[in-house]
């Protein structure tokens, strides 16, 4: 590409900007990193959770000739960009585990030979047979890799098969590639650029600073307690991550008992009922949400005043990238973290059950081949759906370990699992009009189910095209039952192609179905898998545990060491108030704060023991004076003490 084409192109990037998505300017970094992948440079974006990274390759895909290929792991926020895209005329397919081979086969041509402009897959997609002989044919103008520190087995993430994306660029050498992630320690930044072999790359950062996120952590006797504080003293919508979905419905309905507009939501749920519930929280029908990690990834709620964690998340990265769903209007918001003594000897436990023994994982697989009656040998590149509930029961397995089990047999390459998300029916008509006429005149219901399709989906003997059998239903006076069994016999005679609604996990086997005794599963890899998983819980747990400012300690792990002390999070709110502590009142509050990690409380019986050098009345004078500045709090009838 000539110089003053490649000006004319970054010329174009504004007026790009403006007229598909109402911006006069980009926001900072965008334009430097939409500019160095145009002129050609391999580029690593750093970009802060709701710091704009789609862009950063939407605009170059619509700026250059050819097709972007876009690598996500997550299929819901896939199907979110894509139809935003549509929506703004932009033409954009995904292809995911949820669709047939006959689906797949059709949107990669129209990647070939149609006006295609971006392309979403998973990492997965990328070892196929049917991706490798089409994307040879394919004009790439950029490869965008989101979620990039899922290449690094020392991301928080790590997923094996976007080690195959460095592959691709054996195709297509002369295609640039851009890396796009939120959370990225220095290692990470140095191991995506080297798996992705980037020549001549550039790394370009926004300060992992949030100047308007107030980060605060609390040891407590009673959580629940404390967030129902926190919630009457703080206005505004906000989000409550919990670790289960049983956690998750005792606290939402302990809230709406308590009158507090909170509802809760997990993948546990339907697509309708997930559906819902998230518009009412968008629309600001219910205040709060209490949810899982599910809920939050994709979202633009821009108004988000507080995200509290109520259970302590598995690594720094997943803390900071859910606190940072808080505040993205750039006022002020808070990230509050609550915690009992007992979470952390939870969070060791949970990181232990996280890695089941390699002899039941093996087991759990030989039991998967058999409940979705997958032959030995056979099976590779299949999806299956699967009700992980039913498959525990039916062969007496734990539920937590199956999944885990499950995790970590995707970690090694020979199944995926898709987590519940919805796909809607679709169907694509494979008939002439001739052969549908033949149909229609046989039978009259079929003749309305056939009219109503043709008249609403102009496209559909090109293409798929979603269909809602409810709908269909409701417009013709039908009901569903009847729609769905005309389309179905479309299906049967071979005149359709129908793909029913989804809203299960989905297995999909990357190999062929083996032997229990031919899975090979490296010792060594799954005891770096579970050290690497125990230094990142240690991490946390010292982040919990520490005095410095809350923000400096995450500026930190992300390998910035110039940040300055906040004044606003909890450590630095404590510091304040014990500046005007003697040397001994330091040190009684100090040994208050270590008694409380190894116990739920401390009685003033304890405190009086320890400092037995000290007078009694000098200590309870010393007491008093913590409780005034409100960093403890003394129980009632006066015999124990709390940190606040």
């Amino acid at each position: 590409m000539t110089p003053k084409l490649i000006s004319n192109i970054l010329s174009e990037t504004v007026d790009i900007l403006t007229k598909y998505w109402g911006y006069s300017a980009f926001r900072e970094k965008q334009k430097e990193i939409i500019d160095s992948v145009l002129s050609g440079r391999d580029t690593l974006a750093l970009l802060p959770t709701g710091g704009g990274k789609s862009i950063c390759y939407q605009v170059p895909a619509l700026a250059k000739p050819g097709l972007t290929l876009v690598i996500s792991p997550l299929i819901a926020l896939m199907h979110d960009q894509v139809e935003n895209l549509k929506s703004k005329g932009i033409k954009a397919i995904a292809i995911t585990s949820g669709m047939s081979a006959k689906q797949i086969d059709i949107l990669l041509d129209n990647a070939v030979y149609g006006e295609t402009k971006l392309l979403y897959v998973s990492p997965e997609r990328l070892k196929t047979h049917l991706f490798q002989v089409r994307f040879q044919k394919m004009n790439i103008n950029l490869t965008a890799v989101d979620e990039a520190h899922c290449i690094s087995q020392w991301g928080y993430d790590f997923r094996p098969a976007y080690l195959d994306i460095a592959e691709l660029r054996k195709i297509k050498p002369n295609v640039p590639v851009m890396a796009l992630t939120a959370t990225a320690t220095t290692q990470v930044v140095k191991d995506i650029q080297d798996k992705l072999n980037f020549v001549q790359g550039a790394v370009i950062q926004k300060s992992f600073f949030r100047s308007n996120l107030i980060y605060s952590t609390y040891l407590t006797t009673n959580k629940k307690n404390r967030a129902e504080e926190f919630l009457r003293q703080n206005s505004g919508t906000g989000i409550i991550y919990c670790a289960t979905r049983k956690s998750v419905k005792e606290l939402a309905s302990h809230l709406i008992q308590k009158k507090i507009a909170a509802d809760f939501y997990h993948a546990g749920l339907d697509f309708e009922t997930r559906k819902t519930k998230q518009q009412d929280w968008m629309e600001e029908r219910t205040r709060i949400i209490v949810s899982t990690n599910a809920f939050g990834m994709g979202i633009d709620k821009p108004n988000v005043r507080f995200v509290i964690h109520y259970d302590i998340p598995d690594t720094i990265e997943a803390y900071f990238q859910e606190a940072g769903r808080a505040g993205r209007d750039e006022k002020e918001a808070k990230a509050v973290l609550f915690f009992e003594k007992k979470d952390i000897n939870q969070l060791v436990e949970k990181t232990n059950t996280r890695y089941p023994s390699l002899d039941k994982i093996k087991a759990i697989y030989n039991a998967l081949g058999n409940h979705l009656q997958v032959a030995f040998g056979a099976g590779k590149e299949e999806r299956y759906p699967i009700d992980i509930n039913d498959f525990c029961n039916k062969y007496n397995f734990q539920l937590m370990e199956t999944y885990n089990a499950l995790r970590f047999l995707e970690l090694t390459g020979y199944i995926q699992l898709t987590e519940s998300a919805y796909t809607p029916a679709k169907l694509k008509i494979n008939a002439t009009s001739i052969q549908l006429y033949q149909e229609q005149v046989k039978d009259k219901n079929m003749n309305t189910v056939i009219q109503f399709i043709l008249r609403t989906n102009m496209g559909i003997f090109e293409d798929y095209s979603n269909i809602n059998e409810f709908i269909i239903a409701q417009k013709t006076g039908l009901t569903k039952q009847i729609v769905i069994e005309k389309i179905k016999l479309l299906h049967k005679l071979e005149l359709a192609d129908y793909i029913p609604q989804t809203d299960q996990p989905q297995i999909t086997f990357l190999t062929e179905r083996l032997p229990e005794t031919h899975l090979e599963i490296s010792p060594r890899f799954y005891h770096e898998r579970k050290e690497i998983a125990f230094e990142k819980m240690k991490s946390i747990v010292q982040f919990l545990e520490s005095d410095e400012c809350r923000s400096v300690l995450l500026l930190k792990y992300f390998g910035e060491s110039d940040g300055q002390n906040c004044g606003q999070c909890s450590a630095c709110l404590e510091k304040k108030k014990q500046e005007n502590l003697s040397n001994l009142d330091k040190s009684v509050f100090h040994k208050i704060k270590q008694q409380l990690y190894q116990n739920s409380e401390v009685s003033v019986s304890f405190v009086l023991d320890h400092f037995s050098d000290v007078s009694r009345e000098d200590i309870l004078q010393i007491l008093r004076a913590l409780a005034d500045h409100s960093l403890i709090r003394i129980s009632d009838d006066g015999q124990h003490i709390f940190v606040t």
